[in-house]
């Protein structure tokens, strides 16, 4: 099972030797992004900052650093188990489309675990210490300063929950968050966020929106944040289903939501319509600054934590950052719901270097002409998938993670002619590249093998490719070691 809580993974962590306490003074102002990311990028450990400039709250960062890490946060040996089992669930009926999504996850829910435990807040560790008021003071929690040309400090992990004011369908979302004074908080929503959605619909009707946000979150309730859900889909439907058990819950004390028990610390407010302030540079996932643009300010009331919390942040820039292995969970977690709606997918690979969301590397069992475009374009529209850029299409006996063979085909087996496909349509709020924000230029490479029947007319058709003789190939199995090699 996955860990309940922060800490206790934490301590796991360092049982492993995979954690290591900073007890020198850091200053979160640059250089603790400047640690972090060069102890990330050399495959380092998570680091607990014990003696943070500013603040006497401890600063876990790193912490899902490494495949490793997030494994064991979430009580896994391999992404596969989760997919596996989500495969297996799924079968036989194999549901097709985004109904059968919603259909596959009500029955994950039904037949795996029930639904968030309520506790009492007597029982909820994060609410042992309660604000309010005057008494609250976000430059008490360690925000950070990452890159040079930020707009101003950050928190990168706090988990924002929010509802529907119409249907009250709850949504958690991981967005950056800028700390503009001592009670305000800057809620970065990008256009294709349930939450930007909630809040509209509350302006809409002249209301103001209550916004709950965790720190330090149990490490399911976390990656769940940062999972690609339909909007109508409980993100702790799924946080229980990867834990394996169930999600512990308490009321807020100053809003009408829910969160975490378990969490480190949670800020409570409302946002009034049409509040805004101007948020950003932030040197983003992509590598690249986001501009300053104008986005909802939150007013915070109350603040609960434990009586010696900790706060958890990550550092994103150019990759490879902390990004990856939740990427790369949420990769493998989602192949099997991508197959109700894509059933041609044999398997899909999002490279981290394309910002995950940027590319997608999809191979399929080709069966007619042109079934490489048809694939592009149920991708294409495919829920969040609709921001994909680059999809590449490879025959099934590719390995779309091998970067190497995915270039050899898509570099060999094309002619540009015929197998580019240029579109357009809507891509990510971050996208520095597009000539205008919110859509821009698409493409799909086919480099499958090209079948007579759309067209390839050269004598004696498509080649095969140069394989080893299988027979001397197990021969040299066999003496290897004879070569002294």
């Amino acid at each position: 099972m996955a860990y309940d809580d922060l800490r206790s993974l934490l301590r796991a962590l360092e049982r492993d030797g995979d954690l290591k306490r900073v007890k020198a003074e850091v200053d979160p102002h640059l250089e603790v992004g400047e640690i972090v990311d060069r102890v990330n990028k050399a495959g380092g450990p998570a680091l607990l900052f014990e003696n943070v400039k500013g603040s006497s709250m401890p600063l876990a960062m790193n912490v899902f650093g490494t495949d490793r890490r997030l494994l064991k946060a979430l009580g896994l040996k391999s992404y596969s188990d989760i997919s596996d089992k989500i495969g297996g669930l799924l079968k036989p009926e194999l549901p097709q489309g985004f109904v059968g999504v919603r259909e596959a996850f009500g029955k994950l829910g039904s037949m795996v675990h029930v639904p968030p435990k309520k506790v009492k807040s007597d029982d909820a560790p994060v609410q042992e210490v309660v604000l309010k008021g005057d008494e609250v003071d976000l430059d008490q929690l360690p925000a950070l300063f990452t890159w040079p040309g930020d707009g101003g400090s950050f928190f990168n992990l706090g988990l924002t929950h929010t509802k529907h004011p119409e249907t009250g369908v709850r949504n958690l979302g991981l967005y950056r968050l800028q700390r503009h004074d001592k009670r305000t908080i800057g809620m970065h929503w990008q256009i294709h966020k349930d939450s930007a959605n909630h809040y509209q619909v509350a302006a809409r009707r002249g209301e103001r929106l209550p916004v709950a946000i965790a720190f330090g979150a149990p490490p399911a309730v976390t990656y769940a944040s940062t999972a690609p859900l339909p909007g109508d889909i409980d993100e702790y439907l799924f946080a229980g289903f990867v834990q394996g058990k169930r999600i512990e819950m308490v009321d807020c004390k100053t809003v009408p939501l829910q969160v975490p028990a378990q969490a480190e610390v949670v800020i409570e407010g409302w946002l009034e319509p049409g509040e805004m302030l101007p948020e950003g540079p932030f040197g983003d996932h992509t590598g690249f600054y986001t501009p300053q643009e104008p986005f909802p300010a939150l007013t915070i009331d109350c603040v609960t934590m434990r009586k010696r919390p900790l706060l958890q942040s990550i550092v994103v820039g150019r990759p490879p950052t902390e990004d990856g292995p939740l990427g790369r969970a949420t990769e493998r977690f989602f192949l099997p719901l991508l197959k109700i709606i894509v059933p041609d997918i044999v398997d899909y690979h999002l490279p981290e270097a394309g910002g995950f969301h940027n590319c997608a590397i999809v191979s399929i069992d080709k069966k007619y002409p042109k079934h490489a475009q048809k694939v592009m374009s149920a991708i294409w529209g495919a829920h969040m998938m609709s921001l994909t850029k680059l999809i590449v299409v490879v025959d099934s006996d590719c390995d779309v993670h091998d970067l190497h063979e995915v270039a050899w085909r898509a570099l060999g087996n094309t002619d540009y002619a015929r197998d580019l496909t240029v579109t357009e349509g809507p891509v990510d709020h971050l996208d520095h590249a597009s000539y205008q924000q919110f859509w821009g230029g698409k493409a799909g490479i086919d480099a499958t093998r090209k079948l007579l029947t759309e067209g390839y007319t050269r004598d004696g058709g498509w080649p095969e490719m140069v394989e080893s003789d299988p027979e001397t190939a197990a021969k040299v199995d066999r003496r290897w070691k004879e070569y002294g090699l």
